[in-house]
């Protein structure tokens, strides 16, 4: 779309939601042009010609990439939103006078254009073996960068090394949050806290297409399709999954959420066949290796709620933004013990402990059924692997690396291999005045928060051509959570406090009360059943050493050992085997 004044034409995918507030402002200023639509494209096109691309930018609430040619300055902006929603894949390809500025919203649209190169990137596969996503900026591809989240970026003919910085950033958000904490009691807090949420939902609930909201019957997504429903005049339309195996079905508490809150409630019962009916697609859906294995049921809700809607609200980011996940307080309370404890001695241990053969932690593992409940060593082997790891860290950071890694030697792995610097490594930004949970919190929206689970459900529902809209994530939100004093998130020991107080004013507390579980598969019962013929073909020892990328020796003895029962490396095979699917797919 072409600016009123012709000097801006944009491409732009994503939702901005207050629009129609900067309509009014620009009006309000007589920069208003004769309005040709009701879009919001054109409204951030009519904001450039008045205020300029960061000024617009940093007044929108919203999710978007865009790319910007600015015909006057004959310069392209790349931009996308503050916490990474929209993707946004660019980088030169080709050489000389022949190379070629690529970007897209898919890395299948740069694949398109003849100068694409197609070269692999190594460092890439080894962080997808550490983190089960590859965090930006890296992509699969080398020459191919994913723009950072809050992120603009300018390049020219003039100007071919692309220049970028941030308009807003995490780090700025949390320190400026914590040394700035809200004044007034609990209930003016959390008052506070439920308007701003109430606010957000109803922003993202104007739609001209059917809406709906995805319901796990947790905290984060009971608290969302509360809000919806209680600033709705019909029964919202909500969606969830459930599972067979009971150890990993949440539907029941769905159910009982919708039914308490007056929703109109759909639920799938997920079977291993219909897993196996996904897979073929992830490659396709994700563009490049993502091995979040929640990507299954992600995109089988997905599926059923493009049954009946276009836009659904999803309850993400609830975790990151009020201290839900229990790791952050599990990671602290074990830093300051190991802190105690002198680094050579710590070293010392686990050294002694990655010296014992796995095959005598196998042997723990089947005496095990032998002990008393309390005692039973559930998949020692791997626990006293990354026990190893967390005692020899040096501080917090490699601690909580160490903590949320599946390979933990992942460059060894992979032929040639390496491992770039991330955010987590080499990369980790400075954020003074936050204790260790904050700065975990921080980390994680990050890395985890836009790599893996923002990248899990944007690319699952536009597969189904469904739109997602993350209420917690709109910019105002992140910056009240930063706010709220810590004792509002973690109270003697329960996580999201204040968020809960703002759920049990519409569910009752009893619905809601129970351990967190997540949103898992039983990948590991179904690699040893339905799935392990595909698994082998991929896994073959022959196949993977005429590919070329992965040490088969290595990945072999996972695979054997995961079969026989003795170790549950679900999460370090299935890493592995979507490289191999996405490969086999290229």
């Amino acid at each position: 779309m072409q600016s009123g004044s012709s000097r801006y034409v944009i491409a732009f995918n994503g939702e901005i939601y207050n629009h129609l507030q900067l309509r009014e402002q620009l009006e309000a200023i007589n920069q208003a042009p004769t309005w040709r639509g009701h879009s919001d494209t054109e409204t951030l096109l009519a904001g450039f010609d008045a205020w300029g691309i960061q000024d617009t930018v940093e007044r929108t609430v919203g999710m978007f990439a865009f790319a910007v040619w600015d015909r006057k300055e004959r310069m392209l902006t790349l931009g996308r939103d503050r916490i990474g929603e929209k993707p946004l894949y660019y980088g030169w390809q080709g050489h000389g006078n022949n190379a070629v500025f690529l970007f897209g919203s898919e890395l299948k649209a740069l694949r398109a254009h003849p100068a694409f190169e197609n070269k692999i990137n190594r460092g890439a596969i080894s962080l997808l073996l550490r983190h089960n996503y590859i965090p930006a900026p890296y992509s699969i591809y080398e020459g191919i960068a994913k723009l950072l989240p809050g992120s603009l970026l300018t390049v020219s003919l003039q100007q071919r090394e692309p220049r970028l910085w941030s308009y807003w950033s995490v780090p700025g958000v949390a320190e400026l949050g914590v040394a700035n904490p809200l004044s007034g009691n609990a209930d003016q807090i959390v008052d506070e806290l439920e308007a701003l949420l109430k606010d957000a939902v109803r922003q993202q609930m104007m739609a001209d297409v059917p809406l709906g909201a995805f319901l796990s019957g947790g905290i984060d997504s009971s608290t969302v399709v509360a809000l919806m429903q209680a600033q709705s005049s019909h029964p919202v339309k909500t969606f969830s999954i459930g599972f067979h195996e009971r150890a990993y079905d949440e539907a029941g508490h769905a159910r009982a959420v919708a039914r308490h809150l007056g929703t109109d409630h759909a639920e799938l019962y997920v079977t291993a066949e219909q897993a196996m009916e996904a897979i073929p697609q992830l490659p396709a859906l994700y563009d490049e290796p993502f091995s979040d294995s929640s990507q299954i049921p992600t995109f089988l809700v997905s599926k059923l709620a493009k049954q009946h809607v276009t836009v659904s609200l999803s309850g993400d980011a609830g975790d990151e933004l009020f201290c839900g996940y229990s790791r952050y307080s599990r990671g602290a309370n074990l830093w300051r013990k190991l802190a105690a404890v002198p680094l050579p001695l710590r070293k010392l241990t686990a050294k002694g402990l990655n010296s014992i053969p796995t095959q005598l932690w196998g042997g723990l593992t089947a005496l095990a059924d032998y002990l008393p409940q309390p005692v039973q060593l559930a998949n020692v082997g791997h626990r006293m692997q990354k026990g190893s790891v967390v005692l020899a860290s040096q501080s917090p950071d490699p601690l909580y690396l160490g903590l949320i890694s599946h390979w933990h030697d992942p460059a060894s792995v992979v032929i040639n291999g390496y491992e770039p610097a991330t955010f987590l490594t080499d990369n980790a930004p400075s954020i003074p005045g936050l204790s260790d949970v904050q700065r975990m919190m921080a980390l994680d929206m990050l890395t985890y928060l836009p790599d893996d689970i923002l990248v899990k459900v944007d690319r699952a529902a536009m597969g189904v051509s469904l739109e997602t809209r993350v209420p917690f994530l709109d910019h105002r939100v992140i910056e009240l959570a930063w706010r709220l004093p810590q004792s509002m998130k973690l109270r003697e020991g329960e996580t999201k406090w204040a968020l809960r107080q703002v759920l049990y004013r519409y569910v009752p507390k009893e619905l809601i009360e129970r351990p967190k579980m997540g949103f898992g598969v039983p990948i590991d019962e179904w690699l040893r059943g339905p799935l392990r013929e595909w698994a082998e073909s991929l896994l073959d020892e022959s196949r993977m050493r005429n590919e070329g990328y992965f040490l088969p020796k290595l990945v072999r003895r996972k695979w054997k050992e995961h079969l026989s029962g003795q170790r549950n490396w679900q999460y370090h095979l299935w890493d592995v085997l979507m490289f191999q699917s996405w490969l086999e797919h290229q």
